[in-house]
């Protein structure tokens, strides 16, 4: 079987986000992690050729922050693939601004966890 989660060769990769984190992932890592809600997730996590910001396995749920790099056309048609990708293997992608986590971590915590029960419910 193909092996399409944490890809041997994007190990590295994977280190270097994890270790550098944007202050708007910091935060949204610290919230994720104290939301004891059931639903575990992970941080800079591959699947097939893709790093996901953050991964919840048991609900197939990605959530992509975006920053101001974001706006350049290439880093678009990345993130496009990427998105439909991970939507073809049946995976759901929420992106968020990292300026909506920085202004209001607590409302975007809240709304994952309405998104995991809701993605939970209907699976």
């Amino acid at each position: 079987m193909k092996q399409t989660h944490n890809k041997l060769y994007l190990k590295s990769i994977r280190k270097i986000l994890r270790n550098n984190p944007t202050k708007a992932e910091l935060l949204l890592w610290i919230k994720l992690k104290g939301l004891q809600t059931g639903f575990k997730f992970r941080r800079q996590h591959s699947i097939g050729n893709f790093v996901a910001d953050f991964y919840c396995p048991k609900v197939k749920l990605v959530l992509e922050l975006d920053g101001e790099t974001h706006n350049d056309s290439e880093v678009l048609k990345n993130d496009d693939r990427k998105e439909r990708f991970l939507r073809d293997k049946g995976f759901v992608v929420k992106r968020i601004s990292n300026m909506e986590v920085l202004e209001n971590v607590e409302g975007v915590a809240e709304m994952v966890k309405i998104w995991c029960n809701e993605l939970y419910k209907n699976r």
